[in-house]
């Protein structure tokens, strides 16, 4: 007997994609200290993990989420859907995993570039340190030294 309404079904959806969310957002901190090229990766993992859904009967077209329906069907062997959320998964990553290639790859010549800009930046500051600085600004030859009285120029 099925007693789940349509209100139910997104009610549990809501709920699951609040505690999710909460997951992702430790998974964030945890993540943190890990150097970036394998930081992003592993956060772009877990929110496929989290958030990629599969369908469990295709006649009402009800999904659930698919880490759930995998873990289910290996652990009590309930059902027949495993091999369905793993290959929804499989897509899901992959699909991920390309787009942020593509983002990647975008990133990294401005990345280069902006580094390259800063090393700019902070040997012409260098330079700049390195000279000797002028009494006068202006050219004008420094005061006398001694008790000899300077006219001032009009």
């Amino acid at each position: 007997m099925d007693t789940m309404t349509e209100n139910d079904y997104l009610t549990a959806w809501g709920l699951y994609a609040f505690a999710a969310l909460g997951c992702l957002l430790v998974w964030f901190r945890l993540t943190r200290w890990i150097w970036r090229w394998l930081r992003e990766p592993l956060r772009l993992l877990m929110a496929v993990l989290l958030l990629s859904p599969t369908i469990v009967d295709p006649v009402k077209e009800q999904f659930a989420p698919a880490v759930a329906i995998t873990a289910l069907d290996l652990l009590l062997k309930v059902g027949n859907n495993a091999w369905r959320a793993i290959s929804d998964l499989l897509m899901y990553a992959m699909i991920a995993f390309g787009l942020y290639l593509v983002f990647v790859l975008i990133r990294w010549p401005i990345e280069r570039a902006a580094k390259a800009r800063r090393e700019e930046k902070a040997a012409a500051a260098a330079a700049v340190a390195a000279e000797p600085e002028d009494d006068e600004p202006y050219g004008r030859p420094p005061a006398p030294v001694g008790g000899m009285r300077v006219e001032p120029r009009l």
